[in-house]
This record gives structure tokens, C-alpha cells and sequence, in this order.
């Protein structure tokens, strides 16, 4: 059976194993319902992607389940238009009192 010539130092090994870690997950967030969903995948929340929806999640809940389903998805989606009107897109500007016109 072959034996190693010579040992092979830290620095070789570290070098070879510089390619085995680890990649930090990328997480988006759903559109519709503003879950965390991984990038090109189906949202297992709402089951939109792209903005189509692609798989009815509620055909399969029983009566109960369906209703309880709908109702957290309207919360979870008004609570989501909540924070975008609360978030400003931009910089707003106040509309200039008289006083402020004419200080110049």
C-alpha cells in the first residue's frame, strides 16, 4: 500500500480545505403575504410565485382549517400593506408656510 513521501503541512491542508464552507442562505420575502421564501421558489404560505398564483393551499384544508386559513391570510396581507404605507418611498416634503416662503 502507498505511503506519503513527505508529510503535507497545515498551510496545504487549510488551502485545500478553503472551498468546503459553508454558504450563508439567501432569504426574499413573499410579495403577497411578505413571508420568507427562498429566491426562484414557491411561497408555502400564500403558494404564489411571480405574482401567479401556483398551487391552491386552501383546497386541501378541511371546512375549519380553509376558514382559519383565509382569515390569517387577510390579516398577514393587511398587516403587510400597513408597513409599506408606514415606510416612506422617499423624501417628503412639507408643503412651505408663508413664513418659511419668505425668509429666503
Amino acid at each position: 500500500m502507498p505511503v506519503p513521501k513527505q508529510r503535507h503541512t497545515k498551510s496545504r491542508r487549510n488551502r485545500r480545505r478553503s472551498h468546503l464552507k459553508l454558504k450563508k442562505r439567501t432569504l426574499g420575502s413573499c410579495p403577497k403575504c411578505g413571508e420568507p421564501i427562498l429566491p426562484h421558489h414557491i411561497c408555502a404560505f400564500c403558494g404564489f410565485y411571480n405574482g401567479v398564483e401556483r398551487i391552491d393551499v386552501l383546497a386541501k384544508l378541511e371546512k375549519k382549517a380553509k376558514k382559519k386559513k383565509e382569515k390569517e391570510l387577510k390579516e398577514h396581507e393587511g398587516e403587510v400593506k400597513e408597513t409599506a404605507k408606514a415606510m416612506p418611498t422617499g423624501r417628503q416634503v412639507k408643503p412651505l408656510s408663508l413664513e418659511e416662503l419668505s425668509k429666503k
